[in-house]
C-alpha cells in the first residue's frame, strides 16, 4: 500500500500529465497531419502510465528510463514532423511541456542523469525543428528549470533519508550501549550483594582477629572461596536451597563444582524452581568424594546432570604416579527439563 503523500503526488502528477494531452486534442488544427500525433499521445500516455504506477517501487529501473528517453525522442520527432516551425503553433507545441513533464518524472524516481540527457535533447530537437529562438519560446527552458528542481529536491530528500537512518542506527546503538552499562551495573551491584552477604561475616571476623585463623577458619574461608566461585559459574542453577546445601556437602569434604553453560536460559521460573529443589535435594543425600554439576546442552532432555564420583583408592597411587587407577561413578542423576 502506497503512503498518502506519494498517492497525492502521483495523482497530481496524472492530472498535470493528462493536461498536456487535452492541449494537444485542442490543438489538432495546426498539425498537417493528426495520425502521428495522436500515436504520440498513445506513447506518452503509456510512458506516463508506467512512469506513475503506484506500486512501482521509487527509483525507477534503468529499462524504464531509457524507455522514457526513448519516448520522448519519438514524441518530439512525430509532433514537430507535422508542425512548421517558422509560424505560430499555439498549443500545438504540447510535446514540449509533455516531454518535459516525463522527465521530470524520471528524475524524481532517480534517474537524474537519464533526465538531463532528454532534457538535452529535446533542446537539440526544438532547435533543429525551428532554430535556437523557439528553444525559448516553446517551453524548453522551463522543462529544464523543472527537471532541476526534481533533482535538486530528490537529492536533499535522499540525503535526509539517510541521515534520518544514521541517526536511527545512532539511537539505537546509544540506547544498546546505555542497556549494556546498565545491565553490567546491575550485575555488579548484585554480585557486590552476593559477595557481602556470603564472605562479610568472615571478612569481619578476620578483622576482629587480626588476621589470626584457626585451621577450621581457614577451610571455612576455601568454602565462602567456593561459594564465590558459584555466583559466577552456577548462575541459574542456584537459589538459596542449593546455595545452602552447597555450603553443607563442601563442609562435609565434598568437592563440588558447579557449571551453568546457559542450558536453563530458556525454561520458565516455575520450570527452574522444580530444577533447584530437586538440585538440592540430590547435594543434600550425596555422599561421594567429588560432585559436578552442569547444565544439559540445548539439544538434551535433561536439564540438569550431577555426577558424583568416588576416589578409588586412599590417593596413594596417585602419589606414585600411577595411572592405573580412575574415580568412580558412584552418583549419577539427570533431571528433565519437563
Amino acid at each position: 500500500m502506497i503512503s498518502p503523500p506519494r498517492a497525492l503526488i502521483t495523482l497530481l502528477a496524472a492530472l498535470f500529465s493528462a493536461y498536456h494531452l487535452v492541449l494537444g486534442l485542442n490543438s489538432m488544427q495546426y498539425p498537417a497531419s493528426p495520425v502521428p500525433v495522436i500515436v504520440a499521445m498513445v506513447l506518452y500516455a503509456g510512458a506516463t502510465v508506467m512512469s506513475l504506477w503506484p506500486t512501482s517501487p521509487l527509483a525507477m529501473p534503468m529499462w524504464m528510463a531509457a524507455l522514457n528517453f526513448g519516448v520522448c525522442l519519438v514524441v518530439s520527432i512525430l509532433v514537430f514532423s507535422q508542425l512548421d516551425g517558422h509560424v505560430f503553433n499555439g498549443y500545438a507545441t504540447w510535446s514540449v511541456a509533455a516531454v518535459g513533464t516525463l522527465l521530470t518524472i524520471t528524475a524524481v524516481r532517480q534517474q537524474a542523469a537519464i533526465a538531463w540527457l532528454g532534457v538535452a535533447a529535446l533542446a537539440v530537437a526544438v532547435d533543429v525543428w525551428g532554430g535556437p529562438i523557439t528553444v525559448t519560446t516553446t517551453g524548453v527552458i522551463g522543462s529544464a528549470v523543472w527537471v532541476g528542481v526534481a533533482h535538486a529536491l530528490t537529492r536533499a530528500t535522499a540525503r535526509a533519508a539517510r541521515d534520518a537512518r544514521l541517526f536511527g542506527l545512532a539511537e539505537r546503538d546509544a540506547a544498546a550501549w546505555h542497556a549494556t552499562q546498565e545491565a553490567q551495573l546491575t550485575e555488579g551491584r548484585h554480585r557486590l550483594d552476593q559477595m557481602n552477604r556470603v564472605a562479610g561475616p568472615m571478612l569481619h571476623h578476620i578483622i576482629e582477629s587480626d588476621g589470626v585463623l584457626s585451621a577450621e577458619d581457614r577451610r571455612e574461608c576455601l568454602h565462602l572461596e567456593g561459594a564465590i566461585r558459584d555466583e559466577i559459574r552456577g548462575r541459574h542453577l542456584l537459589n538459596e536451597e542449593v546455595r545452602t546445601e552447597v555450603l553443607a556437602a563442601r563442609r562435609r569434604g565434598i568437592d563440588v563444582t558447579l557449571l551453568d553453560d546457559g542450558g536453563l536460559d530458556d525454561l520458565t521460573d516455575r520450570d527452574r524452581n522444580r530444577i533447584q529443589s530437586r538440585l538440592a535435594d540430590e547435594i543434600a543425600r550425596s555422599q561421594v568424594d567429588r560432585l559436578i554439576v552442569r547444565t544439559g546442552v540445548d539439544d538434551s532432555t535433561a536439564a540438569v546432570t550431577v555426577v558424583g564420583l568416588t576416589v578409588s583408592d586412599d590417593g596413594s597411587a596417585a602419589a606414585l604416579g600411577s595411572e592405573a587407577t580412575e574415580d568412580e561413578v558412584a552418583q549419577f542423576t539427570e533431571i528433565a527439563r519437563e
